[in-house]
């Protein structure tokens, strides 16, 4: 099988800004980042103007740009906190996007060298695995847009903000929107015969708040995965589904007959998803 090429100007680098000062993450990255052109997302609930380096080849998006192409109607879309990175999914005309947070830095040895695979810092029995892993057909996983690449024309369109608890914080260890939007990714690729890829390249996180609190915050969500986990395991998409957008929006109309009656966010995620396919085409469409 031959190689993919993958040219420079066919990707975009999405950032989610949720932090006013991006200096120090842009310069860290400024010998991969100078040779993509980036789309930053300044988190709308965050006050303080962006302090962006010069000398990067970006566009930049607002609360403003968010009004403009959603609408200030009542929208189910929720561009807040971490999810305003998937108004750079949305915006992106690439056909690469590689995803990542603004409190991720390049991986680094105990040395300070740039690095793959190797012992993470001050940190005991954890390993970066210097592999690349196929996920088998059938087999979920969560997805994080802290450190993601993916084929936007092929599978932009699943790749949504779709299920938010209620009590869900800016800062959090983990969501359970990741949790439902690998899965639907997931199935999406899996229908349409498109690979899964998980492994290196790495990133070093710097965490923002408590695991322990996030968690309790989420407690109502880990419950709900109860649920959440066999209805992706087990829902099958037609033959007549044959792009992402008709996938997702099988899906949908999969989680409102068989999720919807047993708690309102899932029919709230379902209104969602059905949302975010006809802003998708809209946008598309311009």
């Amino acid at each position: 099988m031959s190689q993919v090429i993958i040219k420079d100007d066919e990707v975009d680098i999405v950032i989610g800004a949720l932090q006013s000062d991006l200096t120090s993450f842009m310069e860290a990255w400024r010998p991969m980042f100078s040779r993509f052109h980036l789309i930053i997302v300044k988190d709308p609930d965050l006050k303080e103007e962006l302090k962006i380096p010069g000398g990067f080849n970006l566009n930049l998006y607002t609360k403003s740009d968010m009004d403009k192409v959603v609408g200030l109607s009542s929208s189910t879309i929720s561009f807040s906190g971490y999810s305003c990175r998937y108004f750079g999914y949305l915006m992106s005309r690439k056909k690469y996007i590689i995803s990542i947070d603004d409190d991720c830095l390049p991986a680094k040895d105990s040395k300070g060298e740039l690095t793959d695979a190797a012992l993470k810092p001050s940190a005991r029995n954890s390993r970066y695995v210097d592999a690349v892993l196929t996920v088998p057909a059938r087999a979920m996983l969560p997805l994080s847009g802290i450190n993601i690449a993916f084929n936007n024309e092929l599978i932009g369109p699943a790749l949504l903000p779709a299920f938010r608890l209620a009590k869900e914080g800016k800062f959090r260890w983990e969501t359970v929107e990741d949790i439902w939007t690998g899965m639907c990714a997931k199935v999406v690729c899996d229908h349409l015969r498109l690979g899964v890829k998980s492994g290196i390249p790495y990133v070093w996180r710097q965490e923002r708040g408590s695991a322990v609190e996030s968690l309790k915050k989420e407690w109502e969500g880990v419950q709900l995965m109860e649920e959440v986990v066999p209805f992706f395991q087990s829902v099958r998409l037609s033959e007549a589904a044959v792009t992402a957008e008709d996938c997702v929006a099988e899906i949908a109309a999969s989680v409102t007959e068989q999720l919807g009656h047993s708690n309102p966010m899932f029919a709230r995620a379902a209104e969602t998803m059905v949302e975010w396919i006809k802003l998708w085409k809209q946008v598309r469409s311009q």
